[in-house]
């Protein structure tokens, strides 16, 4: 139970960063996407369903407050979440590439599914702009952040564990 009220604690303060501080601090209207590092964090973390599960949570505030579709960003981040989840059977907490580059790659697969749906299905076929002047960019700026972000997210856990290790010791 207190992982899951860790996890919606950690949805929603990484909700209200991207939408408040980060919008502050864009470069060229281009913002890190946190949702995006704490779906694929606590997915390979942990486990596919964890995965599926703060993706589907993390989608859904932002369908709420931003989309046009609800479910839309909903069911990309539960892809995200489910992917980076079948990595946790590798995942090293002290190995850092794996984590960043899984965090490279889901933004880029985020970047790529929303040019799909919202631009080139409304005939915007624009897919190089939006490569070099979007996706790009925002990876890039992604990436920086996670390696701030993510040692956190991973500190977090290891204290979870750690409460989960006494409170079965103690029983």
């Amino acid at each position: 139970m207190r992982r899951v009220i860790y996890a919606f604690l950690l949805i929603f303060i990484s909700f209200l960063l991207q939408t408040t501080v980060f919008r502050a601090l864009n470069f060229g209207g281009i913002s890190p996407n946190l949702m995006i590092i704490v779906t694929a964090a606590i997915g390979f973390m942990r486990n596919e369903k964890s995965g599926l599960l703060v993706g589907f949570f993390s989608g859904l505030l932002i369908d709420i407050f931003y989309g046009d579709i609800i479910g839309f960003y909903a069911l990309v981040f539960m892809l995200t979440g489910y992917l980076n989840g079948i990595f946790s059977r590798i995942f090293y907490p002290q190995d850092m590439k794996l984590p960043l580059s899984l965090i490279a790659l889901s933004d880029l697969t985020y970047g790529g599914l929303c040019y799909i749906f919202l631009y080139l299905l409304n005939g915007k076929f624009i897919f190089g702009y939006f490569v070099m002047h979007v996706m790009i960019p925002e990876m890039v700026y992604t990436v920086l952040i996670s390696i701030l972000f993510y040692p956190l997210i991973l500190m977090l856990y290891h204290h979870l564990d750690e409460l989960d290790r006494r409170a079965n010791n103690v029983v």
